[in-house]
């Protein structure tokens, strides 16, 4: 003599053998990051790598080519005296920046969004390790934080409007 197997058993089963099978249609990542691997990503990264690295080599020149003519930071507050323009970023880079002894700047990509107004928002945790000079000679200094770089479409590149 056969059981029966219950309706709501069966229809159960049916339900877990779908959903399973579509597991295999889940997004791949670019990486070593969490953003979902597409062209329009890939340009996005490898143009932030540029930045990476230009960051690392403290190369000022690459620095200023990757930002905007209007790049404009608000210091993430409502006080307007740690507001930085293009102008600002140049005197930054070219009298505070280059002091800087030894730097390492890794970035872990969190996240790529592209704004409706063509503005590129990536979100991003680094890890910087650098030297500056001090009171007591050479000082390392470490910094673990989330940023986000916003860029514009400009040619085949992009240009940093903010987040350096």
């Amino acid at each position: 003599m056969r059981k029966s197997v219950p309706v709501s058993f069966t229809l159960a089963l049916s339900i877990a053998i779908a959903a399973g099978s579509t597991g295999g249609c889940s997004k791949t990542f670019i990486p070593n990051t969490d953003v979902e691997d597409s062209s329009d990503n890939k340009k996005v990264i490898a143009f932030c790598e540029q930045y990476r690295h230009a960051v690392e080599e403290k190369d000022v020149g690459i620095l200023l080519k990757l930002a905007s003519p209007k790049y404009y930071e608000d210091g993430g507050n409502t006080n307007p005296e740690d507001d930085i323009d293009f102008d600002g970023l140049k005197d930054y880079l070219t009298s505070t920046f280059v002091k800087t002894q030894t730097i390492r700047y890794e970035i872990r990509y969190r996240n790529v969004t592209f704004a409706e107004n063509k503005k590129v928002f990536i979100e991003y945790t680094y890890s910087a390790s650098y030297r500056i000079p001090g009171l007591k000679g050479e000082e390392w200094k470490h910094a673990v934080a989330d940023n986000r770089l916003e860029v514009v479409p400009e040619g085949e590149s992009f240009k940093i409007l903010a987040g350096m």
